[in-house]
């Protein structure tokens, strides 16, 4: 009875074998690898020549067809989830590239004044009952401090007319912020947030990205808020 049940299996060995091919039925070769066939061609070679009076053990058969199952199980759920990261990716592009032509927020220490004025922010981790805004000019000169009081934690807005603490008016151009965030005496986590404009998007292997020009690429995942 053994040596019949290995010849049995034998035929289904030779029978995967052949379907891995593209062989017996006409039909065309599938995606199996040349490992699995190799590992097909073996197991078919082993039991043609395996001795008569000490066949090969079913449960050891049955368990390398199993195994070569699995290997092929693993292979399409790999290919399953390389078509779901490519419409992923497909819907991602979509999103960003509804985004071209408008402005986010994104971490940043830049400040951009323009005739209407600036427009920063910023992201706490916690509530605060004391926040200052400083901004400075390309030298670090100090051009006004603005005292936003308390807020809550979040994300929050700030906006800057120009004016210097001695009321003058900045020339328009590129400043930078820092922020001190307090609750009490203790000093608070606090990330300054930068306006940019979104001027085109970028799709490569490692994902889809925007392009903030000065600023440089952001992914969808940087933006904090979008204008």
């Amino acid at each position: 009875m053994a040596i019949t049940s290995a010849s049995a299996l034998s035929s289904t060995a030779q029978s995967l074998l052949e379907a891995a091919n593209g062989t017996g039925s006409g039909k065309p070769a599938s995606a199996t690898t040349d490992a699995q066939n190799r590992f097909l061609r073996l197991l078919t070679t082993q039991l043609k020549n395996q001795d008569p009076l000490n066949p090969m053990d079913n449960a050891q058969m049955t368990s390398q067809l199993a195994q070569i199952s699995t290997v092929d199980g693993i292979e399409k759920l790999n290919a399953t989830l390389q078509k779901l990261l490519s419409s992923s990716v497909d819907s991602e592009a979509m999103q960003a590239a509804a985004l071209v032509g408008h402005q986010v927020m994104v971490a940043g220490s830049g400040l951009t004044l323009g005739d209407a004025g600036a427009v920063g922010g910023l992201e706490l981790k916690s509530a605060a009952d004391q926040v200052s805004v400083t901004i400075k000019d390309s030298n670090g000169i100090v051009m006004r401090t603005l005292e936003l009081g308390d807020l809550d934690a979040g994300m929050h807005n700030f906006a800057w007319d120009g004016k210097t603490d001695g009321g003058a008016q900045a020339v328009n151009g590129s400043y930078s912020i820092s922020i001190l965030a307090k609750r009490g005496s203790e000093k608070l986590e606090v990330t300054p947030l930068e306006l940019a404009g979104v001027t085109s998007i970028n799709r490569s292997s490692q994902g889809v990205t925007l392009d903030l020009g000065q600023l440089g690429l952001a992914k969808l995942s940087d933006v904090k808020q979008i204008f």
